[in-house]
């Protein structure tokens, strides 16, 4: 749920090196991944903080702004 945008919207479009990125992250834990994506850690594989990046910029958890 929390990627759906990400996927329908940016996935497609990512260079194939950002889309094996994309695999790589989601062989990590679910729990992980929630942290990474809500901003509460940053992921321990430096390799994997550009697609977190791009995740997080482009999924349904922004914070809203005023």
């Amino acid at each position: 749920l929390v990627l759906m945008p990400f996927l329908e919207n940016i996935y497609p479009t990512l260079e194939q090196s950002d889309k094996e990125l994309y695999w790589l992250l989601l062989e990590e834990q679910d729990q992980d991944l929630f942290a990474w994506f809500l901003r509460r850690e940053n992921p321990d594989k430096p390799e994997l903080q550009r697609i977190v990046d791009v995740i997080r910029a482009n999924t349904g958890l922004q914070k809203p702004h005023h």
